[in-house]
């Protein structure tokens, strides 16, 4: 069978995807300054009230997870749109939704002092004891819920356009898994495209239905919610979304290595099998985030300590081995941009086994509410999945003829994987030594890990701060799309 044609990206469908990393890369470098905020506060270099430092916390775990999915979804829609006939409205719709929901959520946290953290865990949104009013809390749930209606829109127009053309069972490969299909299987980002629309389809829908509960809280204070209900749907949805983020992005390392190797990414049967699988395992392993609900069925906390060994290993291994396979001995010419999706690879692996970790019921009990939790997801995120939206964002400057790396781009590289790195480390050496999360006052002994965290998160701050500058400096290459 031939190879599936593709079709070139439009001019107003560049557009939309340099502003959707115009917004990634802003948003990413203020956040993540207001982490390095955080620690040396901690650190107690910097003096900040702790009410104050609870809405910085708040403000920088919801844009990050947000931007997570912003970056995730333009590398997405730019690679699947060369499959199938996708929406330019919807692209920018989603991205409207994004922003007026960003301030929405920015204005409740800055203005009205709400400050639960990202994760809105009821009851405590309408249950502030005085920290914030309900009209905050309602403010916050709204802007959570338009960005959501925005990407539950972006992916119903996915579902519709693969649908149309593969129809599902082809678009995840299940003729060539399942019968004796001798057609080859569809390209790797229509199937890693399928995956990630159901579930974080499903996901948005259990993340609307629970803020749409809490916004009718806050409006009306007689209405209330279960609390483990509520706790669970809240994770349900944060897990699979911030997965879906890792798994939208990590299509265009595979788009990205296979035309810098000259080799193709082809869906092989254990590439079909291992997304088929993800498919599956990603949308029953939340229960791991509850393992310290004692009250919950005993059977899902065993479910979510089992999977939790075993879900994060199709699709990565997937990707870490063919990684490895397309590149060895391809002649590969190592630039920012393929070092960046390596070192994307790597933290992805690396990170997911501190997870792992804090995932087994005897560990969480005493490592959940530390540093070490953290300290696993900056791994796969600060080094995972940003580095490979940031490697789409600069490979779209690079034009048809691209120029040596700079000493300076080098530079930035190595800074920037340092810094990651060592934040990292230290987060996870700090919950080995009992540190604990989201406390804005540090004892004495603990003050030294957060001073060396802040100075690590600033080099990583350094290095993102370049390469935005670069793509910035190059931004009209990728208009150009030449």
């Amino acid at each position: 069978m031939s190879a599936p044609s593709v079709t070139p990206i439009d001019a107003g469908g560049r557009r939309a995807i340099v502003t959707y990393l115009t917004a990634f890369l802003l948003v990413l470098v203020l956040m993540a300054l207001l982490g390095v905020l955080m620690r040396a506060v901690q650190g107690g270099d910097v003096p900040l009230p702790p009410g104050l430092f609870y809405e910085v916390m708040t403000a920088h775990g919801i844009s990050m997870v947000g931007i997570a999915g912003l970056g995730g979804a333009a590398v997405m829609w730019y690679y699947l749109r060369r499959y199938v006939e996708l929406s330019r409205g919807v692209l920018w719709f989603n991205l409207v939704c994004f922003l007026l929901g960003a301030v929405l959520l920015l204005a409740a946290i800055f203005v009205g002092g709400y400050a639960t953290g990202w994760t809105f865990l009821y009851p405590l949104p309408v249950h502030s004891n005085g920290q914030w009013g309900n009209g905050a809390a309602a403010m916050y749930l709204g802007g959570l819920l338009l960005i959501g209606v925005g990407f539950l829109v972006f992916y119903i127009d996915a579902g519709r356009a693969i649908l149309g053309r593969y129809g599902l069972s082809r678009a995840l490969g299940w003729p060539q898994l399942f019968g004796r299909s001798t057609e080859e299987a569809p390209p790797t980002t229509v199937v890693a495209s399928t995956v990630v629309t159901v579930v974080n389809g499903l996901a948005l829908l259990a993340g609307a239905t629970i803020l749409v509960l809490e916004l009718v809280a806050a409006l009306a204070p007689g209405f209330t919610v279960d609390p483990l209900i509520a706790k669970n749907l809240t994770y349900f949805f944060g897990h699979v979304f911030i997965n879906a983020s890792i798994y939208m992005s990590v299509v265009g390392l595979y788009e990205i290595l296979a035309r810098e190797t000259k080799r193709p990414w082809k869906s092989s049967r254990p590439f079909l099998i291992a997304w088929n699988a993800t498919l599956v395992m990603v949308l029953a392993v939340y229960p791991h985030h509850v393992l310290m609900d004692f009250v919950m069925p005993r059977w899902m906390l065993i479910m979510g300590q089992v999977l939790s060994y075993t879900s994060g290993f199709p699709v990565l291994l997937a990707t870490a081995y063919g990684t490895l396979t397309i590149i060895h001995r391809s002649g590969i010419r190592w630039t920012l941009v393929s070092s960046l999706l390596v070192l994307s690879t790597f933290a992805w692996a690396a990170g997911v086994i501190p997870a792992i970790l804090d995932a087994t019921i005897v560990v969480n009990q005493v490592m959940h509410n530390t540093l070490w939790v953290p300290g696993h997801f900056h791994f796969y995120l600060v080094i995972g999945q940003v580095a490979m939206v940031l490697a789409f964002a600069l490979d779209l400057t690079r034009g048809s003829a691209p120029a040596a790396d700079s000493g300076a781009d080098r530079l930035a590289f190595w800074i920037y994987a340092l810094g990651g790195l060592g934040l990292s480390a230290v987060f996870l050496y700090s919950g080995h030594l009992g540190i604990p999360r989201r406390f804005a006052v540090h004892e004495q002994q603990w003050m030294p890990y957060a001073r060396l965290g802040a100075l690590f998160g600033l080099l990583a701050v350094l290095g993102m701060l370049w390469f935005a500058l670069r793509f910035f400096r190059r931004m009209a290459t990728a208009l150009r799309g030449s």
